[in-house]
């Protein structure tokens, strides 16, 4: 039986879907309240542009409600949610790369010899040191990784998702989470020895 929503106490996630999905539309709204920050910092922990995280949060609750029925009663709700999220964000990175492509042919058409952009993430350890503090320089060396990795980095150790539901979300075997994992954490091993030695 589904719990209704307006029943005293507090109902779960996974309870708030139910009730979403036996039509009662109210329970949308505390589910927004609950997961819109944590969805923005999903996003933002992925690479999704601070310009774009507000529109692809938004978006990610509208496909909650479209995709409802699609819900599996009892399932964890969090892993559920930011595959939704999670999905939306990589089409809105795949979206911004294709412009900027786009505005780098129109830039190498217009100027003789071309134009070519610095990549931010190749800036030696230095640059991030005297730039930021060494958090910040962590966060860097974070947001810099592969975005496979850095996912990886982002659903199990800051989301603490489990390897299988970190796979949900990244659509690959829980496998391939443990090796991007170990992929990363040797990334930032090295990075980290480097600002240490900096500082």
């Amino acid at each position: 039986m589904i719990t209704p929503i307006t029943e005293t106490g507090t109902p779960t996630d996974e309870e708030l879907m139910a009730a979403l999905q036996a039509g009662q539309d109210a329970a949308l709204a505390p589910l927004m309240e609950r997961w819109e920050l944590g969805v923005k910092a999903f996003l933002s922990s992925l690479g999704v542009p601070s310009a774009d995280v507000e529109d692809v949060a938004q978006e990610a609750f509208v496909r909650l409600y479209e995709k409802r029925a699609s819900y599996r009663v009892g399932a964890a709700f969090k892993p559920w949610l930011l595959t939704i999220a999670g999905n939306l964000g990589r089409n809105r990175l795949r979206w911004r790369f294709r412009r900027r492509e786009d505005s780098i042919q129109a830039m190498d058409a217009d100027q003789p010899g071309g134009f070519h952009f610095a990549d931010p993430s190749a800036q030696p350890a230095s640059n991030l040191a005297e730039r930021a503090n060494l958090a910040q320089g962590v966060r860097s060396a974070v947001d810099s990784l592969p975005a496979n990795l850095r996912e990886a980095v982002v659903c199990v150790e800051l989301e603490e998702l489990s390897y299988n539901e970190a796979a949900q979300i990244m659509g690959c075997s829980a496998k391939a989470v443990e090796t991007r994992l170990y992929r990363a954490r040797k990334l930032l091993r090295t990075t980290c020895e480097m600002l240490f030695a900096k500082e």
